[in-house]
């Protein structure tokens, strides 16, 4: 069997990068990639792509166009592209893709659901 390799994201290509020392609480949306290299706590709903750093530390329902995760996620994901979790990531909760890649290494404890995944359409009246 064919060992799984994730290309690596190259930082420059990401908008905003929130720190390894920062300690967030609440809710993030974004609409262009964003990476977490510090804590994070809350809620996650973007339209855009999500990385998890190595030594991030993300506790919240993440919600986002693709989540790649090197580092810890407790929570659940759902995304409507695809999900990379690289050889040092750590996820305790349910997972739903319709793509997912899962390097040799990582620990995944939950529940994975590979569907067709679109974000919710706002209504005409909001």
């Amino acid at each position: 069997m064919r060992e799984v390799r994730i290309k690596d994201i190259d930082e420059n290509e990401i908008d905003t990068i929130l720190a390894e020392d920062i300690n967030f609480t609440g809710k993030l949306s974004f609409q262009k990639p964003l990476m977490i290299k510090g804590v994070f706590k809350g809620e996650i709903k973007a339209s855009s792509d999500l990385y998890i750093g190595l030594n991030a530390v993300v506790t919240a329902r993440i919600e986002a166009n693709r989540v790649s995760a090197k580092g810890r996620i407790e929570g659940d994901v759902l995304a409507y592209s695809q999900i990379e979790l690289f050889a040092s990531a750590s996820v305790v909760g349910d997972l739903t893709a319709p793509d997912l890649i899962i390097e040799r290494g990582c620990k995944y404890n939950g529940r994975c659901n590979m569907q067709e995944t679109r974000p919710k359409q706002k209504g005409k009246n909001g």
